[in-house]
């Protein structure tokens, strides 16, 4: 699987919720929360195109850039990986450690419950 970086996924998010999309609006709609200019995006963009996580197609004048991975399948790998390496894979393990720290309110661990019950 590919492991994109925390920028990387901010801009394959962005894909997978907006559709493929231009520089120009990539720059428009990351640009105020991240602060990237145009060329940053540019070279994010390339990064991921080597990687294999995007591609494009050519219009007229601009690139429309559009997501290669499925985003279900990037999140399961992205979850495991965490899961590994911060709780050697103890599910357990983190929502102990999530419920003890105050982390979860109590909406979010009936939520927990409900899941774990349907299974």
């Amino acid at each position: 699987m590919i492991k994109l970086s925390d920028a990387e996924w901010k801009i394959e998010t962005c894909l997978w919720d907006c559709g493929p999309m231009t520089i120009t609006e990539l720059t428009k709609t990351l640009g105020s929360t991240t602060g990237w200019s145009k060329n940053t995006i540019i070279t994010f963009l390339k990064r991921m195109q080597e990687k294999g996580a995007i591609s494009f197609v050519q219009e007229a004048r601009a690139k429309r850039f559009y997501p290669l991975i499925d985003r279900a399948e990037a999140e399961l790998e992205e979850t495991t990986s965490f899961l590994d390496k911060v709780y050697k894979g103890n599910v357990g393990l983190m929502i102990s450690n999530l419920i003890s720290s105050d982390k979860l309110s109590k909406e979010e661990i009936r939520e927990l419950q409900r899941i774990l019950e349907e299974d």
